[in-house]
């Protein structure tokens, strides 16, 4: 089964001082080892964003093109926008790119791996699963 590894999991792993013992980043090399990172465009422009050096933009962007993108279409979106509106109606707020995730992974049934307790919120009105991390 794919999982979605959403983009602070990444940042942790990236990080120049990053410990090598956090347990997000032992539990993606293993999900990577398995071959079983799913890559979404938004995360990938998450990740990427930000990076002011050239180079380091483009290694990190060559590192990523070893995950290729899941393929979205338009109910991915539509769904995503309807979680929107269900969460903003029951006073819950999030990014655009936190929605479409946590449509893909309801739709496509993928788990999500991720640090960002604001899943947890969404988890009240999308069927998504995430995935518990040892400490």
């Amino acid at each position: 089964m794919k999982i979605i590894v959403d983009t602070c999991i990444w940042s942790s792993a990236f990080r120049k001082k990053s410990p090598t013992d956090d347990p997000a980043v032992l539990l993606l090399q293993e999900l990577i080892k398995e071959s079983r990172v799913q890559m979404l465009g938004p995360i990938r422009q998450e990740i990427l964003s930000g990076i002011v050096m050239e180079k380091d933009f483009k290694r990190l962007s060559a590192a990523l093109g070893s995950f290729p993108d899941f393929n979205l279409q338009s109910e991915d979106y539509e769904h995503a926008a309807f979680i929107f509106n269900v969460c903003r109606k029951n006073g819950v707020q999030g990014s655009n790119t936190d929605f479409l995730i946590c449509s893909v992974a309801e739709r496509h049934q993928m788990p999500i791996l991720t640090l960002d307790t604001d899943f947890k919120r969404y988890q009240k009105y999308a069927k998504i699963d995430l995935l518990n991390i040892a400490s």
